[in-house]
């Protein structure tokens, strides 16, 4: 069963920054391209930053670009997203996704490519 379990939202004030971890069952994070999504209260699910299995391409929301940063430990099948400058448009749950079998240099940005989702967790930036 895939497995993808997030950690370490929370709270902080705007202009602060926050590292977020996803850990996956080995099965799950073996060759498959990783991304982060986000849903704001009210709003539809949004893409964040996206990452190819071997790390060599990574790919980010407008909205995040400069901000944001993807990156992945696949010794330690752990997916992160080094989030700085955060702003209160920020605020959201956090999802980590995985497209299993994905051994190229590819990075995806639609939700319906991903097989498999984390339960999320909460990012709250105040003003």
């Amino acid at each position: 069963q895939a497995q993808l379990k997030e950690s370490g939202g929370g709270w902080v004030q705007a202009g602060g920054s926050l590292r977020l971890s996803c850990a996956a069952s080995e099965r799950t994070f073996n060759r498959a391209a990783m991304g982060w999504f986000r849903q704001a209260s009210g709003k539809e699910r949004e893409f964040v930053a996206a990452i190819s299995w071997m790390a060599d391409i990574t790919f980010y929301a407008d909205s995040v670009k400069g901000r944001f940063t993807i990156s992945r430990d696949n010794g330690k099948n752990t997916l992160y997203l080094q989030m700085n400058s955060l702003k209160p448009e920020d605020t959201a749950v956090y999802f980590c996704a995985a497209v299993r079998s994905s051994t190229g240099s590819y990075y995806y940005i639609d939700e319906s490519s991903y097989d498999y989702w984390g339960q999320g967790t909460t990012v709250t930036v105040s003003s």
